[in-house]
């Protein structure tokens, strides 16, 4: 799957955090349970995975029946390759409350990761057509990497244009709209996804390396050039730097 990996997983970890803290309720165990799998998304961000785990399975039995706490013990065990497990918490989250949108999208989510595209989709559509869900083009975007992951490029920008059609600016979309255009040989309309993407976001590592791809595909040479140089300026380090040099270095005779 294109950029695949971990991509849902900033945007729930933050949801479930700010879910934590949305109201004090008068069990203390409930409290204590939101506090445990506050604590655990942070671990998790900072890649401490044993400690993370100790925090959300103090969080389960505390208290199970909270949808975030089983939507945060889905992303601890995935971390740790239990994808049994995850799995079984991801849907226990949806069985709690069939409605709710963050868990439409983590198990959305799990399952694009995990090779069953279309049930993903599907998954992302509900969660993006949910009245609850307060960030429906986060949804359609994850639909369209989904899609593109699994090939099925025209399906992919469909989805992403709902995302922008929802919110103009949307970053994640633009820049994937951008790929799905480069892949289609739709060269120009890439070039106007990334300008786009560089009009309304700080600029990534991972926009220069397509933009340069883009710019070279059009025969653009000094465009290319610039962003060449501005990646290896300003990203030094990165994985995309590395790409671009083997993509640059010379071929052997």
């Amino acid at each position: 799957m294109k950029r695949a990996g971990w991509w849902p997983l900033l945007g729930l970890c933050c949801c479930l955090a700010a879910a934590a803290q949305d109201t004090s309720p008068a069990d203390p165990r409930i409290e204590a349970a939101r506090i445990n799998t506050r604590l655990a998304m942070e671990y998790l961000k900072l890649g401490q995975l044993a400690v993370a785990r100790d925090k959300i399975e103090r969080a389960l039995l505390q208290n199970p029946r909270d949808v975030a706490v089983q939507i945060g013990a889905g992303l601890v065990y995935e971390r740790l390759l239990d994808n049994r497990r995850a799995e079984r918490h991801y849907r226990q989250a949806l069985k709690t409350d069939s409605s709710h949108p963050e868990a439409q999208n983590a198990l959305g989510a799990f399952l694009c990761r995990n090779g069953d595209q279309q049930r993903g989709e599907t998954m992302f559509v509900s969660a993006a057509r949910n009245p609850l869900y307060r960030t429906p083009e986060v949804a359609y975007t994850n639909a369209g990497v989904c899609a593109r992951g699994a090939g099925r490029l025209e399906q992919a920008e469909a989805y992403l244009r709902q995302a922008l059609a929802l919110r103009a600016n949307h970053a994640e979309a633009l820049l994937q709209l951008a790929g799905v255009a480069f892949e289609r040989g739709n060269y120009l309309s890439a070039r106007a996804f990334v300008q786009r993407f560089l009009d309304s976001t700080p600029v990534t590592a991972e926009v220069l390396l397509l933009g340069y791809q883009v710019e070279k595909s059009l025969g653009a040479a000094r465009a290319a050039l610039a962003f060449a140089e501005r990646l290896r300026q300003e990203f030094p380090e990165s994985a995309q730097r590395r790409a671009l040099d083997a993509q640059t270095a010379p071929t052997p005779e």
